[in-house]
């Protein structure tokens, strides 16, 4: 059997059927594949669409990004089902790449989707369309030969031919207009919904107590809500009746909102035709049209199709929120007619960003990424953007979030110099009203803010339409997993902000924010910002090797005197290392020469302000905390006089656990104010604006790309007025450059390493726990475990995993939007047999919500690196050996301190895990004791971490410098060629393009916008050049905008018209237009002797030398059109 029986002898689906029960058929035997083969048979479904539906607009690329975020595509897929297919597309390219780190459970994932998406297709353009349900043990269970290697090389599971596939979707095409046509009738009269979700409760239990959490009313004078509300007139018939599951009435006694309710175990969209209708009645009724909500306590869908799409939500809104929002419907304004405030943002990219959101909010589109250099004014741009969404009545709330106190004081700082007249609110502070406009705050205190904070009615303050804007700055850091649930409870128009988006196969900000990879909604560089517009300074690089820092240190490399103290510093239990690796340099070894080396480099070479007396602000970038405070002590060693107004405050550190860190931060904002140098952990690194910063030292090791270029955009900023003096032009006024100092091959590193380190997601230690807690019941359930002790441990990991799924507050918002899995699992029958789809929902839904009470974190350290060694031997995977020789290591450090009572309790068992015989058993019960025996002794090896501080003061030495040579661009966006074409096809309507493509000559004004559209907004005028060489500017854009038909058959109309002309000679001017359309121009009258001109008969036999000459003429009329400019 099959979950896509249905399809194999549906003629119209040939294209791609074949394709998705391949991907189906592997499921057993490679989940890897299954994923690279749903990939395969969504990207062939997706073209069928594009090919059958004649509403759909083919994207300026046709690849499967570019495909389904194409808005005519995206629009019109069901919302939750169009959800699902980036996951469908990013897990096959990850399987491409790495197929181990793909799961069973992720790959079931990928063929529910799938299945959604093809029931979607069926529904809207199938001929026997019924509704079906996905059934995990419809899935063939035979092992099947799979050829990885085959099959990742064409990224498909089947060989077909591109010239047949093309052959399949041409029959389509030519049924285009038939199946365009059926789609509206099919959709009237058929019913699609996703799959059930498990039935628990009734709706009553869940959607009434959540609204009345928003403040709803069910009794009383005050009662706003009704339910099982009769209406006439269903479906337009005259006394049909029907009955509204609840009506929410506003405070003028007409309806707000219509709720359609579902049980549990149905799709709540199955009820959108029916709230549709009922809104029909009410409006009929009342005068206004109600908004729409179809919920099943679990999932939630508003829709006010007056205004926008249906979209998911995380609840039904409360009654302020619903009138605002009703209220917005004839308040809102063009906001391409609403005036940026030059006051506010007074530069033309800050403009373009803006007017780019505003454009995009206006078409529908709820996410927006900004991609802005560091120092370029992203909250500048931010403020103006909430300036101009307030004024044109889209806004009144606003949440700006940020990943560090320090950043959201900074933000709202500079909101409240730009917005003087808005309210404000830090939420970190508790001091402001956080009944303000405007709302800053850091993820984990917004995070507790939306279940903690209540309105003077004890209702929650924060509801889910409270925010109408959500400004997420920096927004690659934290927020796709950990904070996730502040963006799936607020429905808001939500705006990231970020210098650097960060890219990988997996996870990256364009999937965040629904954008094709690599195509922002504005992006704006550091080097157009640099070297184009001035509008940051240029950065000029000192790199320097020192022996220690980049080799480490050798014994037998250093001196005679060196060796003496080498011995003296490093001899241990009468034991001496012959090698010190470069990565202990600074952590726990610091060396008195090299920090001196480095600070004296930095006294003599860096910029000096005040006449050349004092060094300028300066920021050192260190490795830890230790480090830091060493840096300080050999500078005051250095320099005990440097500042004689009050000693030892020049230079001062900056890490998070120093109690007045932020105002270690002010004061270094302020230009004359020490301290002067700022030695830095990581508070540092981003966000934190001083125009005055000249220096950087890199003096640890940077391997994130985002964050070296944030750390990089510290320096970035212009500052007039600033008198300096460096080696390269003496001294000048006007901040000109910044210098960095890397001691550490950063900039070597990422030379060689473009992308930088792709970092791992990060999860909890609870979460690893409970996921490999998890597995282990999932394979316990195996049959060579069928034992009475395998059993009984199972079921005490069964009841340690539903304790913490019981013990789950669903009161708190990460909780609640999780409810349905919740649920679910609280009933401890839900472990008895778990599936690969219980599982992949438990570790995805679940894992993430669950904490361990326990304490002790050496402790839960100790279970987590067990639990990993159990699946290792389990799953008989090559890390079981190092896991092996780990645990190996602890019991020997365990066997050392026998002087520890607890520790000598359990020396025979600890001395046994050391030998061979132990290992031989390897037996998974057996560890399970070696977890229970030695979890408590761990906190008796962490007396040791870290090992002792060593301060030594051998000589180091300087192996290689290099200095002024930059790295390549910061981030490649998608390329200049792409962008125009992109702007051309979405902006035909506008003046000038529309001339263009209607043979009408530009006026002065429309070449000069077109030019700063073409030279400015989307790139340079050396863009230009490289991709279009001399193309004039008009005849680039009519080739790629064609010619319109009627204007191409007006300029040749007189021959058209001839009636001299014969049949043969008028089809030859129809061959003319079709080119001029086609091309949009000839570009040189020799092509007419050329096929296909040439056949049957030429150019030069089938007209005479008038007729020659007159359609010459028209050809280059036309041609000219686009060049020259109207006088």
């Amino acid at each position: 059997m099959s979950n896509f029986e249905f399809l194999k002898n549906t003629k119209e689906y040939a294209l791609f059927a074949p394709a998705v029960m391949e991907a189906e058929r592997v499921y057993a035997s490679a989940p890897a594949m299954c994923a690279v083969g749903c990939r395969k048979a969504l990207e062939l479904a997706v073209k069928w669409v594009y090919s059958a539906d004649n509403t759909m607009q083919m994207p300026y690329k046709d690849n499967l990004q570019s495909l389904i975020h194409e808005p005519s595509f995206r629009f019109s897929v069901d919302y939750n089902t169009w959800g699902k297919l980036p996951f469908i597309v990013k897990l096959g390219n990850l399987a491409v790449h790495t197929e181990k780190n793909v799961q069973k459970s992720d790959a079931l994932l990928s063929l529910r989707g799938l299945f959604e998406f093809i029931e979607w297709v069926d529904y809207c353009y199938g001929t026997n369309y019924e509704e079906r349900k996905f059934d995990e043990s419809q899935i063939p269970t035979e092992k099947v030969v799979v050829d990885i290697k085959k099959i990742k090389e064409q990224e498909s599971l089947l060989g077909e031919k591109d010239a047949e596939i093309e052959a399949l979707r041409k029959k389509i095409e030519e049924m285009s207009a038939q199946y365009t046509a059926e789609k509206e009738q099919h959709k009237e009269v058929r019913s699609f919904k996703s799959e059930d979700v498990s039935e628990f409760k009734t709706r009553k239990q869940y959607i009434d107590i959540d609204m009345k959490e928003m403040g709803w009313k069910f009794k009383g004078a005050e009662a706003d809500v009704q339910e099982e509300y009769p209406v006439d007139g269903m479906a337009g018939v005259v006394g049909q009746k029907g009955y509204c599951d609840y009506v929410l009435f506003g405070k003028d006694g007409s309806p707000l909102a219509v709720v359609e309710a579902k049980r549990t175990s149905k799709d709540p969209n199955v009820g959108r035709k029916q709230v549709m209708l009922y809104a029909d009645c009410l409006e009929r009724k009342f005068g206004r049209r109600p908004m729409m909500f179809t919920t099943n306590g679990f999932e939630t869908y508003f829709w006010d199709d007056k205004t926008s799409p249906q979209r998911p939500v995380s609840g039904i809104f409360s009654k302020d929120d619903l009138q605002k929002m009703m209220n917005r419907r004839s308040e809102h304004k063009d906001l391409m007619q609403i005036p940026i405030d030059d006051k506010i943002t007074d530069r033309y990219y800050q403009k373009e960003a803006i007017r780019a959101v505003c454009e995009q909010i206006q078409r529908g589109y709820r996410k927006h990424l900004l991609v802005m250099a560091t120092g370029t004014g992203k909250t500048r741009t931010a403020s103006s953007l909430t300036d101009v969404l307030s004024r044109g009545k889209y806004v009144t709330n606003v949440l700006f979030l940020a990943d560090r106190t320090a950043l959201v004081k900074q933000a709202k700082d500079d909101f409240k110099n730009y917005l003087p007249d808005m309210s404000l609110c830090n939420l970190c502070t508790n001091k402001d009203d956080r009944n303000a406009r405007i709302v800053f705050s850091t993820y984990p205190t917004m995070l507790n803010a939306i279940d903690d904070t209540k309105n003077k009615d004890g209702i929650r303050l924060f509801t889910p339409a409270h925010f109408d804007l959500i400004i997420i700055d920096e927004s690659h850091r934290s927020i796709f997993k950990k904070y996730r649930a502040i963006f799936e409870y607020f429905d808001a128009i939500m705006v990231g902000l970020t210098a650097t988006p960060k890219t990988d196969v997996d996870r990256n900000t364009y999937d965040f924010f629904e954008m094709e990879h690599g195509v922002p909604t504005y992006a704006y560089d550091y080097e157009t910002a640099v070297y184009q517009d001035h509008v940051l300074v240029p950065y000029y690089n000192y790199e320097v090797k020192t022996k220690f820092l980049d080799e480490g240190i050798t014994y037998d490399d250093l001196s005679d005197k060196d060796k003496e103290r080498y011995e003296d510093d490093f001899v241990e239990d009468g034991q001496m290392p012959e090698f010190i690796p470069s990565a202990a340099m600074n952590k726990f070894i610091f060396n008195e020469v090299t920090v001196d080396m480095v600070l004296q480099d930095l006294m003599e070479r860096g910029i000096h302000v005040a006449g050349g007396d004092r060094i300028g602000k300066t920021i050192i970038f260190a490795q830890n905390k230790k480090h830091a405070e060493f840096i300080l002590e050999r500078f005051n060693k250095l320099y005990p006089n440097i500042y004689p107004e009050k000693k030892g405050i020049f230079a001062q550190r900056v890490i998070c656990d120093d109690a007045y860190a932020q105002t270690v931060i002010d004061d270094f904002k302020v230009e004359n104010k020490p301290p002067f140098i700022a030695v830095s952990v990581d508070m540092m690194d981003t966000g934190i604006d001083v125009p005055q910063c000249v220096n950087l030292v890199f003096f640890k090791k940077v391997r994130s790309k985002a964050k070296f270029w944030q750390m990089i955009g510290r320096g970035t900023r212009l500052c007039k007025g600033l008198t300096c003096m460096d080696p390269i032009d003496g001294e000048y006024t006007d901040k000109r450059r910044f210098l960095i100092f890397d001691y550490c091959g950063n900039f070597e590193y990422f030379r060689e390493h473009i992308e930088g380190f792709v970092s791992k997601e990060t999860k909890s230690l609870s979460e690893n726990i409970f996921g490999k807690q998890i597995r282990l019941i999932s394979l316990l359930q195996e049959a060579c475990y069928a034992g009475d002790t395998y059993e009984e441990w199972r079921k005490e990991l069964i009841s340690g995993c539903h304790n913490q799924v019981v013990e789950l507050d669903p009161k708190l918002i990460s909780v609640k939007l999780k409810l349905q899995y919740v649920e679910k699992f609280k009933q401890e029958t839900a472990f008895d047999a778990i599936s690969e789809g219980d599982k992949g929902e438990l570790l995805q839904h679940i894992a993430p919500l669950v904490h361990l009470n326990d304490e002790d974190e050496l402790a839960k350290r100790f279970d987590n690196f067990m639990y990993g060694l159990m699946l290792a031997s389990m799953e008989q995977m090559p890390s079981f050996k190092r896991a092996k020789k780990v645990l190996c290591e602890i019991a020997g450090l365990l066997s050392r301190k026998i002087s520890i009572p607890q520790v000598k309790e359990k020396l025979d068992f600890i001395q046994e895990i050391q030998t061979d015989e132990f290992w031989k058993v390897n037996d998974v019960l057996q560890f399970e004791r070696v977890r229970q025996e030695l979890r408590g002794l761990m906190s008796f090896l962490d007396q040791d971490q870290g090992g002792r501080t060593i301060t030594t003061h051998l000589t180091d030495s300087i192996i290689d410098q290099q200095e002024g040579v930059q790295l390549d661009v910061a981030y490649d966006f998608e390329d200049y060629r792409e962008k125009v074409n992109r702007y051309i096809g979405e902006h035909g309507n506008t003046l000038a393009i529309h001339k263009l493509t209607h043979n009408i000559k530009l006026t002065q004004g429309d070449y000069q916008e077109l030019e700063r559209i073409l030279t400015t907004e989307l790139g340079s005028k050396e863009d230009y050049q490289r991709e279009f060489g001399d193309t004039p500017f008009g005849l680039m854009v009519r080739k790629i905008a064609k010619l319109d038909h009627e204007a191409a058959m007006q300029a040749f109309s007189e021959f058209i018209n001839d009636q001299s002309l014969n049949q043969r000679q008028i089809n030859f001017v129809h061959k003319i237009i079709n080119h001029m359309e086609q091309n949009g121009y000839m570009e040189n009258v020799a092509v007419l002797q050329k096929p296909p001109f040439d056949k049957p008969i030429s150019f030069l036999k089938l007209f005479d030398v008038r007729t020659r000459t007159a359609l010459m003429k028209a050809i280059n009329d036309v041609r000219e059109n686009a060049v020259t400019v109207a006088g």
